[in-house]
């Protein structure tokens, strides 16, 4: 986007071109005075989270087709209710049961490409954690779109993770933590990991960063915290809908995603066939009216 105008003689306003793409827009700009400057609001008090022992559940669900012209695609939480945008039924079961496309099988074709807008509030008061919004969801696809599975295991491409040779180099967590797990990124190919098992780290993988799903066969138990920083490449945050910029060539850049994980954490990925959990649907319906 770029502005270009001339300001008036007596320094109070500039009368130009807003041009985004090849879109001119012509505006004029006004300085602000104590009399017309907008108020900052007070930020909205933050929602206490919810209990951590809580199932909750949709008090109310609305899902309505999204406009033709909607664009991005969207999951969130605002002020305690779990939004999504743009979202079919298959990006709703990835989410809920953290699978990869491939391992959704019998789906029809309206599944895929049919999108809608959810809007729902939980049942009990609070800001629900990853766990909580899975099994929410999980709980609306079985009633509003009548989804039944059975699960299997399927051999196919994947990642496996196991550990490696001088052993994993992970800290652990304290048991009586508490605490829920947290993995959260600070940039590309920088994860912060905190009160995590294995189960978690591999689902992080395989649902953000990597195109295939990701076998946990470390056969770690507990929970752990670490740093992961690595240089990634352009296979990697499809599942993030994020374009990976051209790699460093900085002398002091991070390794690659599968030496970082050997060389910090003690672990290692590799490409390679294994068998893979699979939900195979047996029903599914359009979802029912609001």
């Amino acid at each position: 986007m770029t502005y270009e105008g001339k300001i008036s003689g007596d320094g109070k306003s500039i009368t130009g071109t807003f041009t985004q793409g090849n879109q001119p827009t012509q505006l004029v700009l006004e300085r602000a005075t104590p009399e017309t400057a907008w108020a900052i609001p007070e930020p909205p008090k933050p929602v206490p989270p919810m209990p951590a022992d809580a199932k909750p559940v949709f008090e109310v669900l609305t899902i309505k087709p999204s406009p033709p012209d909607e664009q991005g695609k969207l999951f969130g939480v605002r002020g305690g209710s779990f939004l999504t945008v743009n979202t079919t039924l298959m990006d709703l079961i990835k989410f809920a049961y953290g699978v990869q496309d491939k391992q959704v099988a019998n789906l029809p074709e309206w599944a895929s490409s049919q999108k809608f807008d959810l809007n729902g509030k939980p049942d009990i008061p609070g800001t629900p954690n990853p766990e909580q919004l899975r099994h929410m969801v999980q709980q609306a696809l079985a009633d509003r779109y009548q989804v039944k599975f059975h699960e299997d295991k399927k051999e196919m491409s994947a990642y496996v993770l196991s550990v490696a040779k001088g052993g994993e180099k992970m800290e652990k967590a304290a048991p009586d933590s508490g605490a829920l797990p947290a993995l959260f990124f600070r940039g590309l190919g920088v994860l912060t990991v905190r009160n995590a098992t294995m189960e978690d780290f591999c689902h992080l993988l395989q649902s953000a960063v990597l195109d295939r799903p990701v076998v946990d066969q470390t056969e770690l138990q507990g929970r752990y915290n670490f740093l992961l920083k690595w240089t990634p490449d352009e296979s990697q945050f499809g599942g993030m809908g994020v374009k990976v910029p051209p790699p460093s060539d900085a002398a002091d850049a991070p390794p690659p995603l599968y030496t970082a994980i050997s060389e910090q954490i003690g672990l290692k990925l590799e490409a390679g066939k294994a068998p893979v959990r699979v939900l195979v649907v047996d029903h599914v319906d359009h979802p029912s009216a609001n």
